[in-house]
């Protein structure tokens, strides 16, 4: 299980970094609709461990709804530093 929640995370956080890096690359300046597809990933994330502690145990693709919810938090907190380390070196004024 463990493995499979490593897995998963490391999918769901190479997915987050592209697209933040994409959307850090098209978005104006002032936008923070980068940071949107990571909130999004909090949410969902806290969301599954909420349903864990709630239903039986459910397996999908190897790791339960918790294990899902832990892989999403990951994703989201390396997603959250990468898109806002890109973030700010395009918005440097050198």
């Amino acid at each position: 299980m463990i493995q499979a929640v490593i897995t998963i995370g490391a999918i769901l956080t190479a997915l987050t970094v592209v697209g933040g890096i994409a959307l850090v690359k098209m978005t104006r300046k002032e936008s923070h609709s980068p940071y949107y597809p990571n909130i999004f990933l909090v949410i969902v994330g806290l969301l599954l461990l909420a349903v864990a502690s709630l239903a039986p145990k459910v397996d999908l693709l190897g790791a339960g709804f918790g294990g899902w919810g832990i892989a999403a938090l990951f994703a989201a907190a390396i997603g959250f530093v990468i898109t806002s380390i890109m973030d700010a070196y395009r918005n440097v004024n050198a």
